[in-house]
């Protein structure tokens, strides 16, 4: 592996990887994103999409040596500057690392059987979480119709924990995921649903549509959900928040689907 030193904030890859970490237009512009620290990008090196390249600063954990020991050889690294790496990187605890990649094209299954869409969802945390959850929950593809945060931003990719390098992730109008999803049965999560988690059934072919916290679904969204679903509570609090409410519903299917005959 051969490795280039970067010690000037001018350097193009650094600016690259600046205006990645901060600006939506720029990862469209440029059609990549970061991804950041050694968990993630472990993710990232064993799958097929993309590396651009790898910038890492001088003082590593072990465990980020170790990735850096793995590189192939003619993939692009550079170490930085430990003042400059700093520079770039949001995280209170930054683990010194992370690898540019493209953002892959989807390749989502043809006749889906289980798709969440995710409708006005706003906090980059929740929609990670939701991802890392879809992920882990047999989620086949997630739709991001336009109004929800840019599913390709730091703290979005962090907080999925990997899962944009194994999901499908859809980002279309709503008139082509109304097509993807024809012949599902579209289930809004809602505390006011007309039927509780467990009186549904989840082992047909099915979406679920998750809203926003603040806004809940759009106008599109209501006309496509068929039927609506609630997640009982004895408690006080009046709702869940978006990301807790998807894993709950998401594993329920899983659940349900694993008793299925």
């Amino acid at each position: 592996m051969t490795v280039q030193i970067l010690s000037s904030p001018k350097n193009p890859n650094l600016q690259l990887a600046r205006s990645l970490l901060e600006q939506n237009k720029a990862r469209r512009k440029h059609n990549a994103f970061v991804a950041e620290g050694v968990r993630v990008l472990e993710d990232g090196l064993a799958s097929t999409v993309p590396l651009r390249f790898i910038l890492y600063k001088t003082s590593l954990s072990p465990r980020a040596k170790t990735l850096l020991e793995s590189i192939k050889p003619g993939q692009s690294v550079f170490e930085v500057e430990d003042r400059l790496f700093d520079s770039l990187s949001d995280t209170q605890s930054s683990q010194g690392i992370l690898g540019v990649f493209s953002i892959p094209e989807p390749s989502p299954p043809p006749s889906p059987g289980f798709v969440v869409i995710l409708d006005q969802l706003r906090d980059p945390g929740n929609l990670g979480t939701i991802l890392r959850s879809a992920e882990a929950a047999g989620v086949q593809a997630i739709c991001l119709p336009p109004g929800n945060t840019d599913v390709w931003a730091p703290k979005v990719v962090r907080s999925a924990m990997g899962a944009h390098f194994r999901l499908p992730l859809l980002q279309w109008h709503w008139e082509a995921i109304t097509a993807y999803v024809e012949g599902l049965s579209v289930y809004h999560a809602d505390m006011d649903g007309q039927e509780t988690l467990w009186q549904a059934d989840f082992r047909g072919r099915i979406a679920l549509l998750i809203g926003g916290e603040s806004e809940g679904i759009s106008p599109e969204g209501r006309l496509l959900a068929t039927r609506s679903v609630r997640i009982p509570m004895l408690g006080k609090t009046e709702s869940l928040n978006a990301a807790i409410s998807a894993s709950v519903l998401m594993f329920e299917v899983l659940r349900q689907r694993s008793q299925k005959g």
